[in-house]
């Protein structure tokens, strides 16, 4: 996990009394530092972005608008199921799985949440990087610890595709769709991916956990992604969003996805998952052994699973793979 300096101290103060100014002298004398590092940590996060009002006599005061994710606002919105999950919260990191992995291994416990304001190094499928700008997008891991084979965790990666949807639908107009297995899609640019990442027993078959790695372009300008993604890359929303509203996507993000992963015995979001997709009732091509073959997306199977009907009749179910629609 990243190392927390003096400024990641003083955020986090100032994040879990938000509403109380806090002194100099108070700060200092928490993290046992000089009121100069105080000074340059304020100082460093106000060049970051963040809104803190000084007063004389009173202290410091982190604003509500400030245009940040924050554990604060992003717990006034979770379920009060989820009110103390743990959420640690990043300015920059290289890939938020890569976080969560490390988290794991220290002994990170089932709902723990990783969201960085950037990415340095966002990791897609397939090998592929995610483009991750700050102040744009919302980037998160979330831990799970299910009790489940690796047959039923594949459904995670189709429940959270669908979470993702109804999230995307719910604060704004537009539709989304899925393109099997966990891209969404609106108006044919892909706005958000998912990758799922399973640790497992294997002496048991069980998985002991999950990482699930949701990157969401919120309001990526088309002018800021690379010249290879601008064709086929785009963003929910194309108007900056306030604090408020970019923590409170975050936190409906998470509590449905850990409402549908930890009830996946109940199959209904797989209907929500096929009236989202972009390819069922489509011809298309999907990639075995480097070659591309050809066929009829027919249905999603009850693991997430996509049953393709071949051309010689016979039909196959792919779990995991590369497919494009036939133009």
């Amino acid at each position: 996990m990243c190392k927390l300096t003096v400024k990641n101290k003083v955020l986090h103060i100032m994040e879990e009394n938000q509403d109380t100014s806090i002194s100099g002298q108070d700060l200092a004398d928490m993290l046992s530092v000089s009121r100069t590092a105080i000074w340059k940590a304020i100082k460093s996060l106000k060049e970051d972005g963040y809104i803190i009002n000084a007063t004389s006599n009173r202290g410091y005061l982190l604003s509500s608008s400030s245009d940040v994710l924050s554990s604060k606002g992003i717990r006034e919105f979770l379920f009060n199921e989820y009110k103390n999950i743990p959420i640690h919260i990043y300015k920059s990191v290289s890939s938020t799985n890569n976080e969560a992995k490390i988290a794991i291994l220290s002994g990170a416990i089932h709902r723990t949440v990783i969201i960085s304001d950037e990415q340095t190094n966002g990791r897609g499928r397939l090998g592929r990087n995610f483009f991750s700008p700050p102040k744009s997008g919302i980037y998160m891991s979330i831990i799970l610890k299910p009790k489940l084979n690796i047959t039923n965790s594949v459904l995670i990666t189709t429940a959270v595709a669908v979470a993702v949807c109804l999230c995307i639908e719910k604060f704004s107009d537009k539709q989304a769709e899925i393109k099997w297995v966990n891209d969404i899609y609106i108006d044919n640019k892909k706005v958000c991916g998912i990758l799922t990442e399973a640790i497992t027993d294997f002496e048991s078959g069980n998985v002991e956990s999950v990482v699930i790695g949701i990157g969401l372009n919120l309001t990526t300008k088309e002018s800021s992604f690379p010249p290879e993604l601008k064709a086929i890359a785009g963003s929910v929303l194309h108007t900056d969003v306030s604090f408020s509203t970019r923590n409170r996507i975050a936190s409906e993000i998470i509590n449905t996805v850990l409402l549908i992963c930890e009830n996946l015995e109940d199959r209904s979001f797989l209907e929500i998952y096929k009236e989202h997709s972009m390819i069922l009732g489509l011809n298309i091509l999907y990639k075995k052994n480097g070659e591309w073959i050809e066929g009829y997306a027919k249905d999603i199977d009850e693991y997430g699973g996509l049953i393709v009907v071949l051309n010689d009749g016979h039909s196959v179910i792919l779990n995991s793979g590369e497919i494009t629609i036939r133009t």
